[in-house]
């Protein structure tokens, strides 16, 4: 009997911290994460079509997402910081990840290899920059949240993170920083 690991690696996914090198008030791991990261891409993607009338495939991105971090199982969440240094420790990181996401996709079936692997490398440029935005969107609502909490631990990358959002100009995303962006940063009473 063959037995396969990948979707058992998976649902390791929840013991990766993410924000290793900050203080949290509530940590996050890479499977809360990557359903939040699903959440947003689905949501930029129906913006993006419903909304703005531009192609997208919401159901893509969204189960993209779910897997945008899946390599990081093997190679663990590695700090900000040290991964954008440089361009030669980004490029060097894109190797490892990418030999991660090949070494999950050996882990399944032969003939569900080739369904599952454009979902590991993001291969779709649409369902990519979608999902990237919703990544980087997911890290500064963590930001906006932690900021609430009044650590300003993250006020940095609060700042950082918002400027790399307003740089990727999406109109999906910026109808979204526009008009729900900013219910992240009230309280449930607020909300209602």
């Amino acid at each position: 009997m063959d037995e396969y690991r990948f979707f058992a690696l998976i649902s390791r996914m929840r013991y990766i911290t993410r924000w290793g090198l900050m203080r949290n008030t509530y940590s996050e791991n890479i499977q809360e994460h990557s359903h939040m990261v699903a959440v947003l891409a689905h949501g930029l993607a129906l913006i993006r079509r419903d909304i703005l009338g531009l192609e997208a495939e919401p159901e893509r991105c969204a189960t993209a997402a779910l897997f945008h971090d899946a390599s990081e199982i093997l190679t663990g969440d590695l700090p900000t910081p040290i991964k954008y240094y440089n361009p030669e420790i980004k490029e060097a990181y894109k190797q490892v990840e990418h030999i991660s996401g090949t070494k999950l996709l050996e882990m399944l079936p032969e003939c569900l290899q080739s369904s599952y692997a454009p979902l590991v490398y993001e291969t779709d440029e649409t369902v990519h920059s979608i999902v990237k935005a919703a990544d980087k969107l997911s890290a500064h609502i963590k930001c906006i949240e932690e900021l609430k909490g009044g650590n300003l631990e993250f006020e940095s990358a609060a700042k950082q993170t918002r400027q790399a959002l307003e740089k990727m100009q999406l109109p999906e995303l910026d109808w979204f920083m526009e008009h729900c962006l900013p219910a992240f940063g009230k309280n449930l009473d607020q909300l209602e």
